[in-house]
């Protein structure tokens, strides 16, 4: 394809590549040619433009497809653009000649619809440069259209379009005959000819006038005409057309001068309003043959499209202006008695008119016009009540007003529902005041005659409820205390029992709950209406209704409020059917039809309690109680089996109640276990069949399931994308949901008709709060029964299945016509239902006869003219290959749609034996289904390439595309062929085919994904089919249609997945972006899904490439980018969009694009969350708090460099022109700003002030660091924190919080005593401050007070009078917990959210306490100074109980089920019996904090202090004693530290370990028994074992210090070590497992077994391990202390192979003369302790002879250790040797076997060393070796050593490696020696000395010119014999009067040592008196100011 990229075409190429390679040569060509063409001007081109015109030219004549002859045209339009016009006119009559040519067969029909496309875009191009021509060129296109098939007549009126706008006013005269022609093609039967029409008509309504001035009534009566029979496309393009059409003629009332006639608001939405009230009104025939209503739904749901656009195209400013009229105006539309002619017809004129609604108002306008929008609902809603009031004066209401009034009311109160929630807690404005209050008018309308309207006023209450939860209690108490007062009129007990109802159901969705005490009013209340309905007949039916209501309600509730009540509801539920089949009987023998519309009715709603209480409370369904349960459902069987004779006897009207009743009872054996009720499948199958067969249904109904039974890739053949449409609530109405011919799909579906009156269950069964639907009564009924058959059909046996699949058969055989389809459609739902739960649960399907009565019944249906029979029989086949696990089977059923396929020439024969391949390939897989695979992909390859029968081609390719899906590496052979086919379908077929296109695109993706990685290979059929992809890709990106766009969008996105270098990312991008404001959600969806993809690794590219898009507002006004870029287009989408997977893939990709590129452009991102957030103040709350914040910010450090730009606020105008973002958006805006902060916490530049700015101040340094940005953080955390709505309160706060932990400890450089934070106190302060008042839910106080201990504990307010401030706060908080026990919040929020609240109080006051108590240890507060602990002090003694009884309810909560009946009736301090389960996860994320201030507390003021009772509020507890105390405090804490690892965070572990800590450290000895020791000591070992945290074991070593210290006072020392009743013994299990952590080298066991590597077994941290360690050999040295004699000589081995192992595997050994570690020192010193006697006996006064073996045991494992290259160095050894020999006795040392291995160890040392440090150890080892308490040891050693001592000495003249320090320690030692010499032998060692030291001494000659090293020799040796001659007088004189040249030696050294001296001195005294004569000041002063002060 290289040969491709030409400027010119290659002819010759052409010529010699294949006929299937020739269309794709050319198009790879124009795709070029139109790239290159556009970015090169008239010179570049001028050369060859004539060969590229006549090339072109000539290629419209060779049948070129519709996206080569687009191409072509575009080419063509540049080509003339950029170079010279000599040859257009030239090319336009060549294209008039083509067009003129009669010639109409279909070969030559490709080259005259290439010339209509030239023509058109020609003329779009080039405009008025055509000159005149147009008028001919015209005339041809008019004749045209009058022999033209669909698709010229398609091409004709597009070509039309575009002259028309290319023209403008020039083609004035030729726009009355195009708009003739146009009014007539604007009702073809063909649904593309009228889009384009649509287009073609609204590119003239710009250009003529004349269609203003006189055409407008016209145009609209087409426009509605045209939307008769009309498909999605035409709707949405008609419905384009009439907004258009309509804002002309609004703006031209405003042009002066203007012909046209004088439109108002009134007028033109009364043109709308006619084509949506008469939409019956002269319905086609088609609709009266089919025996549709007299209302046709198509023109409806068209007008209502008109209606959205209409209002979108004048804009939010003119609809916020106009809101009144416009509201009134849309919702009296449901007034007319013309849109309601029947309950249907109602149902689907509501859905239009709240459509309307909402998509203006909830779509268009901010939050601040919603809350108007709102008030006007209300307005309305009162005005309708109003009228309602007048009438109900009269003797009877008109039932016209009645139904009236109802339609609009259910409009109004939907719509408001909606806003309310939307809104969420800001639409607390409109509550309370008397003027805007909205719950007034809705409670009204609980008393309307109408149920619609009372249910819709009813759903509209819990709306509001979940919107602010703080109404929810207030409503309900409001509803039950109206019900009491009303409950003898029937509508207003039905009402408000609705009320009740849909608030019940609120709860679920309101976190805070209400108190449980409503559900005990509630259930009374019902119960109570139950007794009383049978005392007036009047109200037994009401009462009876509303009972069970309320009481199905209630169950929502959940177990906790349900259990109380349990017994009753069983008894009610058993009394309300009959007992036995006699007492039945006898009933029906006395009941009239009165009396059993009440049973019924009763019954009915007793089993939709029971169906709520199987769904809303499992664990109280245990086997018991649900063998209660079956008796009343056994006996609603039983009824059921009557009920046909009751309604024949009784009248149809009981009809309905009946189907009510068997709708529940189905719902319930759902729900129930099925071999609960294994006896009642016989009649209860007789019964399902009966049901979904129609058996007694005279109405041809059908399920709704069948769509969710197939599988969700075949939505394109069934045509449900319109699920996935801005659109679907209105159409929903039509089914199918686009229209091919008028057929069907679905004809008797009640999809979309779904309304409140159906079902009044719905209001508290809801899962979501969405607009209210179930569906109609019969439809509701037969989906129930066909998910029970399904369910059960598994579990019978094979002969009930036979014969249930043969009734089947029959069934379908006996209906016909429509009743057949509807029957058809219910059995194969249920056939489908069964074979999927067999499925699922791995069951066989039956015999064989079974299997093949099933599959007669689904090859039967392959050939149905049903397309979606068609579709269910396919997967049905599919299905039934999982439950036959049979090769066999799925190699028949292959062979038999093989044969059909081969002999079949229907079209519906072809398309269902196509899908059946397809499913059976999707459910066998890939492997099993290979061997049919070549077979399968041939034929229908074949299939799709029949251009004849499009029908066929979409199913083919359809399953083609499920065969590559599934056929994996096995399909590989085929992609080629594949392709192929694709593009050369995709170059041929035409766009109006926009079925195929989408299947082509799907089986494109397929392919894509088998191919896979392999795409980015570079080998020829690689990259063929790369290049096919990508052009494929191309071609459908171009298409018109929305879906195959989107489908392009993916492939490209799968591409880019596995192929990234291969996508074009700067074409892409902006086609992404630009799709982003499309009005298609399936395109929408697919572009955010794909940028999600790519800002994960090209964030950066995909920004800069969204920047070109952008323009300056006076060049574009609607921008694709504006000035904020892509990410500022991502916030505005998230704020429009409304679907919940796009809004979460725009979430991500934000995420995405933050975490990549918001560290380098912090300034852009602050910009975009100030901007979303500022922009919202307009509903904000808080401008003086604003104010308050931005005077403050002034002072900001860095406001000259950044901060001040940043504060200025958004401008008026940029508010004006931009939509403020909603409370949604915001909350995320804030959660941006905290993963902003999150990103940038990993440098330090971002948390350091200094660093920044010095940073910053480098020129070449362009980033930008948060910290600068401090004060925009908190402006953001201010605003979010003190706004409306009480989630973005919440994620303020949180911000709030991350900010001061992230910066409370940054330093003000110019202030370095402060930090940064000081100077935002006040707001601080402020954003707190609200959420302490009376009227802030519980969670929003609760995270306040979390902030508060923070930031007191941060340290940031040192000024108490600063801290005061937020102290108040929590003061405030802690007064309302003593004294407001049950008042306020717990009347409006559950005792859960009251409980949340005063742990959340107790936790901050608990943390603020431990940072006060922990200050005061760090540095104690000076005497008379306050400190904060003065601020908690007062508070403590309260706090302190409370505190306690925190833990006391968390260890009666934490006990396990089987003590749970052990829990005190009345519950504990802050929760009671019902609220136990919900709010243990409060009490876990604050006990460790209260447990660690009750220790800290007790162990200041002792456990026997009194603790404060006044004003505490929670229930008494037992007063305990001190031990108990102490008991319960160590107990809650050992039971969270033996959780498992999952359980507990490692904070909570820490906590409980310092509150441990602080127990035993407490002075409680007498308390902590050796049982209750060595359980603290099993848990440490367990937390060694389980917990990798440096933190945590370093806590648990200063426990195990804690425990030896308590042992050695309580202990008698008499420890035998015993296995698991030794105290010491599990003190060695804790230290082993350290040691062991620390050095696993030492455990010899994990060394041989070969467990870990050697490179496992190196040292860990070497800090943590010096502490660890070291802290653990210090424990290990006390262990002897508490043992017995017999325990000492037990551990002993132990202890001192730890030593000896831990100095010989942490001892460095990289250098000889390393410096030992305190790890090593701390052994050598616990070495010490273990080698002397006192660790072997008691009574320490000798060592007996086995520990005399075992320490020289020890010294030779020590000194065998030194040999190893690895192990102990020598200086660690020499320091070892001196330990050893100090501390061990005499028969240790003196051995001569330990004698000789010292002295030959130490002796290799010294010969071999060269380490000064090695010489010292040495030395100091000699020292105490010599000096050994017995002189066997001494002698032995000072005979050994001292030869090599004084050799040493004598070189230190000459070797200047040896060092004055070591010569001195030689001298020292010496000298010891002399000490320890007997008299007699003292004169010969001091001859010796004094001759080796006089070979040091200088002369008087010699001293001068001696070296530093000899002077300093000469100094150490004179000094020496100084001081011997002092301390041995007498043998000093007698050496130097026996050695004259000695003594005279001595003399001279001294006399020259004084001489040196004075000489010094002088020297010294001579540069003082010069420091004297400088240091005199030069100027004197006159006056003396020493007395100054």
């Amino acid at each position: 394809m290289e040969l491709a990229h030409n400027l010119t075409l290659n002819e010759e190429v052409v010529k010699s590549l294949p006929d299937n390679k020739k269309d794709v040569f050319i198009f790879e060509w124009l795709q070029f040619l139109d790239k290159v063409l556009s970015a090169l001007n008239g010179a570049d081109v001028k050369q060859s433009q004539k060969t590229l015109t006549s090339q072109l030219t000539a290629l419209l004549t060779k049948s070129p497809g519709p996206p080569t002859r687009y191409l072509i045209a575009k080419c063509l339009a540049t080509l003339f653009t950029i170079g010279n016009t000599n040859e257009l006119f030239n090319t336009i009559d060549k294209c008039n000649d083509i067009i003129k040519n009669k010639d109409d067969s279909p070969s030559y029909l490709p080259n005259k619809l290439a010339a209509i496309t030239t023509i058109g875009v020609l003329y779009e191009r080039l405009g008025r440069m055509v000159g005149r021509s147009y008028e001919e060129t015209v005339g041809h296109l008019m004749r045209s259209l009058k022999n033209s098939e669909s698709q010229g007549r398609y091409e004709v009126m597009k070509t039309l379009e575009r002259i028309v706008a290319g023209l403008g006013t020039a083609g004035k005269n030729i726009h009355k005959e195009i708009y003739k022609a146009a009014l007539k093609l604007l009702v073809d039967n063909n649904m593309n000819v009228r889009c384009s029409t649509s287009k073609c008509l609204k590119a003239l309504i710009f250009e003529a006038q004349f269609v203003l001035q006189t055409e407008v009534d016209t145009l609209v009566a087409t426009c509605i005409r045209a939307l008769d029979g009309s498909n999605y496309d035409v709707r949405c393009h008609i419905a384009q057309l009439l907004a258009v059409l309509l804002a002309e003629c609004l703006k031209a009332k405003n042009v002066a001068g203007s012909k046209a006639k004088k439109y108002d608001v009134k007028e033109v939405l009364g043109l709308l309003a006619s084509g949506f009230i008469k939409a019956g009104k002269g319905s086609s025939a088609v609709e009266m043959v089919r025996g549709a209503s007299a209302i046709n739904r198509e023109i409806r749901v068209g007008i209502t499209h008109a209606y959205n656009e209409f209002i979108k195209l004048m804009g939010a400013q003119w609809l916020e202006k106009n809101l009144p009229f416009v509201v009134d105006h849309v919702v009296t539309l449901a007034a007319n008695p013309r849109t309601t002619h029947t309950h249907i017809d109602a149902v689907y004129a509501r859905k239009c008119i709240v459509f309307i609604i909402a998509s203006s108002v909830q779509g268009m306008l901010g939050e601040k016009a919603q809350v108007n929008a709102a008030e006007e609902l209300s307005k309305v809603i009162a005005r309708e009540m109003q009228l309602m009031g007048a009438e109900a004066n009269t003797d009877s209401p008109h039932q016209s007003v009645i139904s009236a009034t109802q339609h609009v009311l259910v409009c109004c109160l939907q719509e408001l529902g909606g806003i309310v929630t939307s809104l969420s807690t800001t639409t607390t404005q409109l509550i309370g005041d008397s003027k805007t209050d909205i719950v007034k008018p809705v409670m009204s309308v609980l008393t309307h005659p109408s149920p619609a309207a009372r249910l819709a006023a009813a759903w509209c209450l819990r709306s509001i409820a979940i919107a602010v939860p703080a109404l929810l209690t207030p409503l309900l108490e409001k509803s039950m205390e109206n019900l009491d007062k009303m409950k003898s009129t029937g509508d207003a007990l039905n009402g408000y029992s609705f009320a009740i109802a849909s608030l019940l159901g609120a709860v679920s969705k309101c976190p805070l709950g209400i108190p449980y005490s409503i559900g005990k009013k509630v259930f009374n209340i019902a119960e109570e209406l139950l007794r009383s309905a049978a005392q007036s007949s009047r109200m037994s039916l009401p009462r009876i209704q509303s009972a069970w209501l309320i009481i199905s309600a209630l169950m929502t509730l959940g177990s906790s409020v349900v259990r109380p009540c349990l017994p009753t509801l069983l008894q009610l539920w058993r009394n309300t059917f009959p007992r036995s089949v006699k007492e039945l009987d006898a009933e029906n023998s006395k009941g009239d039809a009165f009396t059993w519309q009440v049973a019924l009715d009763g019954r009915a709603g007793a089993l939709a309690s029971i169906l709520s209480f199987v769904r809303r409370c499992p664990e109280l369904l245990t086997s018991e109680t649900t063998k209660r349960i079956l008796i009343p459902v056994e006996c609603a069987f039983i009824l059921l089996q009557k009920m046909p004779s009751i309604v024949k006897e009784h009248g149809t009207h009981l009809k309905a109640s009946a189907a009510m009743l068997r709708l529940r009872l189905y719902d319930i054996l759902c729900g129930l276990p099925p071999e609960s009720y294994v006896g009642a499948y016989k009649h209860l199958f007789r019964e399902l069949v009966a049901e979904f067969t129609l058996t007694e249904n005279p109405a041809n109904t059908s399920t709704s399931l069948l769509r969710d039974m197939c599988h969700v890739d075949d939505s394109v053949i069934l045509g449900a994308w319109l699920q996935e449409t801005d659109h679907k609530d209105i159409e929903d109405q039509f089914e199918p949901n686009r229209r091919i011919d008028f057929e069907n799909l679905q004809p008797n579906s009640a999809a979309g008709s779904g309304a409140l009156e159906h079902d009044s269950s719905y209001l508290y069964s809801s899962s979501d709060n969405m607009d209210p639907g179930p569906l109609p009564l019969g439809v509701a009924v037969i989906d129930s029964s066909v998910r029970l058959y399904g369910m059960l059909f598994a579990r019978v046996s094979d002969k009930h299945k036979l014969q249930m699949l043969q009734h089947f058969k029959e069934c379908m055989k006996q209906a016909k016509a429509a009743r057949q389809q509807a029957i058809q459609i219910n059995i194969f739902t249920a056939v489908l239902c069964a074979l999927r739960h067999c499925a699922e649960s791995k069951k066989d399907l039956g015999s064989v006869d079974v299997r093949n009565s099933a599959l007669i019944l689904i090859m039967d249906m392959l050939a149905s003219p049903s397309p979606l029979l068609r579709c269910a029989a396919g997967e049905a086949l599919g299905r039934m290959t999982q439950c036959c696990d049979d090769n066999k089977f799925v190699a028949d059923m292959v062979q038999k749609s093989f044969e059909k396929l081969q002999s079949s020439r229907d079209v519906v024969s072809r398309t269902g034996h196509s899908l059946a391949l397809g499913c059976l390939h999707r459910y066998v897989g890939g492997m099993t289904s290979g061997q049919h695979l070549q077979s399968s992909v041939s034929i229908l390859l074949a299939l799709a390439k029949d251009h004849s029968a499009p029908v066929v081609q979409v199913w083919a390719l359809h399953a083609l595309g499920l065969i590559a899906d599934s056929g994996g590496p096995m399909f590989r052979t085929y992609v080629e062929a594949t392709l192929n086919l694709m593009l050369n379908s995709l170059l041929t077929v035409p766009p109006s085919h926009t079925d195929v296109h989408q299947c082509l695109g799907k089986c494109l993706a397929a392919l894509i994904t088998n191919l896979g990685p392999e795409l980015q290979g570079t080998s020829s059929p690689i990259y063929d089919a790369r290049l096919s992809c990508l052009i494929s890709c191309a071609i459908m990106t171009d298409h018109p249609d929305s879906l195959v766009q989107a489908q392009a969008i993916s492939c490209l996105q799968q591409l880019h997945l596995f192929a990234p270098r291969h996508v074009n990312l700067s074409s892409l991008v902006p086609r992404l972006c630009t799709s982003l404001t499309s009005p298609h959600l399936l395109l929408r969806r697919s572009a955010v899904a794909c940028l999600r993809q790519l800002a994960q690794r090209e964030a950066n590219e995909i920004c800069d490439y969204a920047r070109t898009l952008y323009k300056p507002a006076n060049e574009d006004e609607r921008l694709v980018i504006a000035e904020s870029g892509l990410e500022g287009a991502l916030f505005g989408l998230l704020d429009r969009e409304t679907d919940g997977q796009l809004r979460k893939d725009v979430r991500d990709t934000l995420t995405s694009m933050l975490q990549s590129l918001a560290g380098g452009n912090l300034s852009h991102w602050f910009q975009l969350v100030r901007n979303v957030l500022s922009a919202a103040t307009d509903l904000a709350s808080g401008d003086s708090e604003m104010r308050d914040f931005a005077v403050s910010a002034e002072d900001d450090e860095d406001g000259n460099e950044d901060d001040d730009e940043q504060f200025k606020g958004v401008q008026e105008k940029e508010l004006k022109s931009h939509l403020a973002p909603k409370w949604p958006t915001r909350v995320f805006a804030v959660s941006c700003m905290m993963k902003l902060m999150q990103e940038c916490k990993d440098n330090q530049a971002h948390l350091d002030l200094a660093l920044a700015r010095e940073l910053k101040s480098k020129k070449d340094n362009s980033e930008d660091y948060l910290v600068l940005h401090l004060s925009e953080l908190v402006r953001v955390a201010f605003i979010a924190a003190t706004s409306d709505s009480d989630k973005l309160r919440l994620g303020g706060l949180e911000l709030l919080q991350d900010v001061i932990n992230t910066y409370s400890s940054v330093r003000e450089p110019e202030f370095p005593e402060h930090v940064v934070l000081e100077q935002y106190q006040a707001q601080v302060s402020a954003a707190l401050r609200p959420a302490f008042t009376s009227d802030t839910p519980s969670d929003v106080t609760a995270a306040a007070c979390e902030v508060c201990s923070t930031w007191i504990r941060s340290g940031v307010a040192r000024d108490l009078n600063d801290l005061r401030r937020v102290h108040q706060l929590l003061s405030t908080s802690l007064d309302k917990l003593k004294s407001d026990g049950r008042a306020n919040k717990q009347l409006i929020y559950s005792e859960t959210a009251g409980a949340m609240e005063k742990l959340a109080v107790l936790r901050a006051w608990a943390e603020v306490y431990i940072e006060a108590v922990s200050r005061e240890k760090r540095k104690p507060t000076p005497a008379g100074t306050e400190s904060l602990l003065d601020l908690v002090n007062p508070e403590l003694r309260s706090l302190a109980r409370l505190w306690i009884a925190i833990l006391r309810d968390q260890a009666l909560l934490s006990l396990s089920s089987e003590y749970q009946n052990r829990l005190p009736t009345d519950g504990g301090a802050f929760f009671t019996p019902e609220t136990k389960d919900a709010v243990k996860g409060h009490y876990r994320s604050v006990w460790a904090a209260c447990l660690h201030a009750a220790t800290l507390y007790l162990k200041q003021e002792g456990f026997g202090v009194k603790l404060n009772t006044d004003a505490v509020t929670v229930q008494e507890s037992i007063e305990i004693s001190e031990t108990d105390r102490f008991h319960l405090l160590l107990g809650v804490a050992m039971e969270a530290l033996c959780s498992r690892t999952s359980a507990q965070s490692d904070d909570t572990i820490l906590t409980c370990l310092k509150s441990v800590e602080t127990l035993l450290s407490s002075k409680r000895e007498a308390v902590i028994s050796p049982a209750i020791s060595r359980e603290i000591l099993a848990v440490l070992h367990r937390l060694m074992l389980t917990r990798d945290n440096a933190s945590i074991r370093n806590l648990s070593i200063e426990v195990l210090q804690q425990l030896v210290l308590i042992a050695k006072t309580n202990t008698q020392c008499d420890d035998d070590v015993t296995p698991g009743a030794s105290f010491v013994f599990s003190c060695l299990e804790v230290c082993l497992s350290l040691i062991v952590r620390h050095i696993p080298a030492i455990n010899s066991t994990l060394v041989s077994s070969g467990i870990y590597q050697a490179a496992a077994l190196k040292l860990s941290n070497e800090k943590e391990m010096n502490e660890s360690v070291g802290a653990i050999l210090s424990v290990l040295a006390e262990l002897p202390a508490l043992c017995s004699d017999n325990g000492r000589a037990a551990i002993m081995p132990i202890l001192l192979y730890l030593v000896i192992g831990t100095i010989k595997e942490v001892s460095p050994v990289s250098r000889m003369d390393a410096d030992m570690c305190p790890a090593v020192k701390t052994a050598l010193k616990t070495l010490t302790v273990l080698c002397s006697p006192t660790a072997f006996h008691k009574d320490g006064e000798k060592h007996s002879p086995q520990s005399i073996e075992l320490l020289q045991c020890a010294i030779t494992y020590l000194l065998e250790a030194g040999k190893d290259s690895n192990g102990i160095p020598p200086l660690v050894l020499l320091y070892a040797v001196a330990i050893v020999a100090q501390s061990c006795p005499a028969q240790v040392v003196a051995a001569c076997e330990i004698k000789e291995k010292i002295v030959a160890t130490v002796t290799t040392i010294w010969s071999s060393c060269q380490s000064p440090k090695i010489r010292l150890a040495f030395v100091q080892m000699c020292s105490a070796l010599f000096q050994h308490n017995d002189p066997l040891v001494s002698f032995t050693y000072i005979h050994s050593f001292t030869p090599l001592l004084c050799g040493h000495l004598s070189k230190a003249p000459t070797n200047h490696d040896i060092t004055n320090q070591e010569v001195s320690q030689i001298l020292t030692t010496l000298e010891v020696l002399l000490r320890l010499a007997a008299p007699d032998q003292r004169v010969g060692l001091m001859a010796l000395f004094c001759s080796i030291l006089s070979a040091y001494l200088l002369t008087g000659s010699s001293f001068p010119t001696a070296t530093t090293h000899s002077k300093q020799l000469f100094e150490i040796a004179l000094k020496t014999i100084i001081s011997l001659g002092s301390a041995y007088p007498e043998q000093f004189q007698a050496v130097m009067s026996s050695a004259p040249r000695l003594k005279s030696a001595v003399e001279q050294a001294a006399l020259l040592n004084k001489a040196n001296a004075e000489a010094a001195q002088r020297k010294a005294d001579e540069l003082q008196q010069r420091k004297e004569k400088q240091s005199k000041p030069t100027i004197q002063l006159k006056m003396n100011f020493g007395n100054f002060k």
